[in-house]
């Protein structure tokens, strides 16, 4: 069996590709995986790092502008549309999959000429430009969330699978709860919110923490935060022209990144994040309450329509962008906190949406596919 894997940009792109590649890897020792990205994103780590040989093409997003730039990435993408074709007669592989990012454009369109069987994994509860100008070529739409089924029109076939993760369904015990929670200067008795805006973080969050700290709003919770790594050092330095120093802060631990995410979900309370696919998955299968800041220049607002999938499950709440300060973030996390039965119920509520068996059921849809040809 030989696959070859579109995935670009961002890690909610490249990480189900990753997960995907890993199970057929599993269930067939001999195949052969190829992963197609672009020279820029994060694929040019995440894929190596995976053990995964990478190509890459030419390809850019369109912005829905008349514009010199938008006119020479329109040029580029074309030029990856041929690259692609190239690569594809090069590599004859069996199946194209592609999980997200403006990649999957040129990739699958030359699959699909080429009459090679082709799969589009959509993560989001709002599908991208790209899946529904694909939706009539490819073979096979995957979707993360029931909701993307409506919005999907003239697809030959859509199966829900749910959206892979590398989170499982772990019941950690007290000790290693404890033992994280030491490991982060964070108290037992104490209720704990977890917040994060993704690995580069998310402004909009931050500075609503920094006004919750420089105010001592926290007096009834205690805070895990992730800045995300390129804030780190200008958070510390915002802080230290108030005279408060970034490892010193009563009830707070701020952090650059949380490599281990799973646990720190699982020993919070209340978790404040972004709400895009692959995190709504996590939240979910962690069974956390949430508070969701949708990033509001998201495509398609895409990471609103993710977090109302949450939401009218009444496990998670919603603030957005432009509401959102040091007081109105405070104000609804002691609102959500003040309850202990209702905070418990959301968090089983966000159990509601977990996917059983995905990596299973899009790889039989794979073997399907390929079978078929």
């Amino acid at each position: 069996m030989k696959v070859i894997i579109a995935a670009s940009q961002t890690g909610g792109h490249i990480n189900p590709g990753i997960a995907i590649a890993n199970k057929i890897k599993e269930e067939n020792k001999d195949a052969e995986i190829i992963f197609i990205g672009t020279k820029r994103g994060l694929e040019n780590d995440l894929v190596p790092r995976a053990g995964y040989k990478l190509r890459t093409i030419e390809a850019y997003g369109i912005v829905r502008k008349i514009s010199i730039d938008n006119f020479k990435k329109m040029l580029k993408t074309l030029k990856g549309y041929g690259e692609a074709k190239k690569i594809l007669k090069e590599e004859k592989p069996d199946i194209v999959i592609g999980t997200g990012g403006f990649i999957c454009g040129p990739v699958l369109l030359a699959a699909a000429k080429q009459k090679i069987p082709t799969m589009l994994h959509e993560s989001n509860a709002f599908p991208g430009v790209t899946v529904k100008l694909l939706a009539k070529k490819v073979d096979t739409i995957l979707i993360g969330f029931e909701d993307a089924r409506a919005k999907i029109h003239d697809a030959k076939n859509i199966v829900l699978t749910g959206t892979p993760t590398k989170f499982k369904e772990i019941q950690y015990s007290d000790k290693e709860k404890e033992e994280f929670l030491k490991e982060n200067k964070l108290q037992k008795d104490k209720t704990l919110i977890l917040v994060f805006g993704g690995s580069q973080g998310a402004r909009p969050i931050n500075n609503a923490l920094e006004e919750i700290i420089e105010k001592k709003l926290n007096k009834d919770y205690q805070i895990l935060w992730s800045v995300g790594q390129s804030q780190y050092d200008i958070i510390k330095e915002n802080l230290a022209k108030k005279n408060i120093d970034i490892t010193q802060i009563e009830n707070v631990n701020v952090v650059p990144y949380i490599y281990d995410m799973q646990r720190a979900m699982a020993v919070a309370d209340l978790i404040v994040c972004r709400s895009g696919a692959m995190t709504i998955t996590e939240v979910s299968i962690s069974g956390r309450p949430a508070i969701f800041v949708p990033l509001s220049f998201a495509a398609e607002n895409h990471q609103e329509y993710n977090a109302k999938v949450l939401v009218n499950e009444g496990a998670a709440k919603i603030i957005h962008d432009n509401e959102i300060n040091g007081e109105s973030l405070n104000k609804m996390i002691e609102e959500t906190i003040s309850d202990k039965e209702k905070l418990k119920e959301m968090g089983n509520n966000a159990k509601k949406i977990v996917m059983k068996d995905v990596e299973n059921k899009i790889y039989n849809e794979v073997e399907k596919l390929i079978n078929k040809r």
